[in-house]
């Protein structure tokens, strides 16, 4: 039970259902779990509801707790579903320039957040490789629910990180700090 006071709420009675303890038992699932915490944080608007968003949320932390899936790619699933949330979802049905249906393309636009078809102009986009629009297709046009099935080579993931870290760094006023930590303690260990 939850009560509004003037600038809090206060919770009066709780039932936990899953407390997913086991996100503890590791730097990389604690980092990870932090990061898509403060990517809701960082993207949302104080008691704004968003009950799909809060569904990909749970959703992943049960991926995340029972080790089913590479946890990267699980990464850059949650922020297309994240982009979907907050009005910047990747269209893949045509060119963002000329609007023309698009298969494939080798380049995603910055400011439009599409496909670039080859007959098009490519500035400000991102070159990705085949396989990586293809992934990157999947994870935007399938639920949370389905993500588990997919493999990505070590390309594809670098080259996800730096499409979906751009727009998300474009685009909201704050930059998520978790995943930085994390990847200066990985380059310390080595």
């Amino acid at each position: 039970m939850l009560f509004k006071g003037r600038n809090l709420y206060t919770i009066n009675e709780v039932t936990i259902i899953d407390s997913f303890q086991q996100l503890l038992r590791d730097l990389d699932t604690i980092t990870y779990a932090s990061y898509f915490n403060e990517l809701i944080d960082i993207t949302m608007e104080n008691e704004e509801a968003n009950k799909q968003l809060f569904k990909d949320l749970v959703t992943s932390f049960y991926f995340i707790k029972n080790d089913v899936m590479d946890i990267e790619v699980l990464a850059r699933a949650f922020e297309t579903k994240i982009l979907r949330a907050t009005g910047y979802e990747l269209n893949f049905n045509q060119c963002v320039k000329c609007r023309k249906k698009i298969i494939m393309s080798n380049n995603i636009d910055l400011q439009s957040y599409g496909p670039i078809c080859k007959d098009c102009e490519k500035l400000n986009s991102i070159y990705i490789s085949n396989p990586t629009y293809n992934t990157l297709k999947f994870l935007n046009n399938f639920g949370m629910d389905k993500i588990n099935r997919i493999a990505v080579s070590k390309t594809s993931k670098l080259e996800l990180y730096k499409i979906l870290s751009t727009i998300i760094s474009q685009n909201y006023t704050r930059k998520p700090k978790s995943l930085e930590m994390f990847d200066y303690l990985k380059e310390y260990e080595n």
